[in-house]
C-alpha cells in the first residue's frame, strides 16, 4: 500500500516490479520521510511541543541523528551558527 499511495505506483507495476527493488523502495521512502521528518522546527520549538507530546523529544532526537549520518556520508559539514 504505501508504495501505490506515496510513490504512485500502480498495482500492475509492483506485480512486474522486482522483489529487491520494491524492498528498495520502501527503505528509501522511510529514510527520506526520517530525513525530512521535522524540517523547518528547530531547538526551541521542539521544546515548546514537548511540554503537551513527549514523544516528539525522541521523534526529534533521531531525526537529528539521521540527518547526522547521511551528511556525513556525502560529506556534507556542520553548519557553524553564530547566534548567541
Amino acid at each position: 500500500m504505501p508504495l501505490m499511495i506515496e510513490l504512485g505506483m500502480s498495482w500492475s507495476e509492483i506485480k512486474q516490479t522486482p522483489r529487491y527493488e520494491l524492498e528498495a523502495l520502501v527503505s528509501a521512502m522511510y529514510n527520506y520521510k526520517a530525513y525530512h521528518s521535522m524540517d523547518g522546527y528547530d531547538d526551541e520549538d521542539v521544546s515548546k511541543m514537548a511540554k503537551d507530546k513527549p514523544k516528539i523529544r525522541q521523534q526529534y532526537t533521531n531525526y537529528l541523528s539521521t540527518r547526522r549520518k547521511y551528511n556525513e556520508k556525502v560529506g556534507i559539514k556542520h553548519k557553524v551558527s553564530f547566534r548567541g
